[in-house]
């Protein structure tokens, strides 16, 4: 599975590097590290949603209070 954050200046703002830090405090505590990789990237076009994730391919808005519903429903339901 591929994690693709956005780390553009919009998503930046509205706290992608938050968002990056949560996802692997909670890859290394589900210890999944060795099923999902995780990447940056700039601008994915969808910057008035809130950060910008894709996992493999599907995107998703994320923000810092959403990330740990987000990893549950969206990673670990599926690997």
């Amino acid at each position: 599975m591929k994690i693709t954050v956005c780390i553009g200046s919009s998503c930046h703002i509205k706290g992608s590097r938050q968002v990056v830090e949560q996802l692997q405090k909670l890859i290394a505590q589900h210890n999944v590290g060795d099923k999902v990789e995780m990447a940056g990237t700039f601008c994915l076009g969808k910057c008035q949603q809130g950060v910008c994730v894709n996992v493999d391919d599907e995107f998703h808005s994320v923000s810092p209070d959403t990330v740990d519903a987000f990893f549950q429903e969206q990673v670990l339901a599926k690997i």
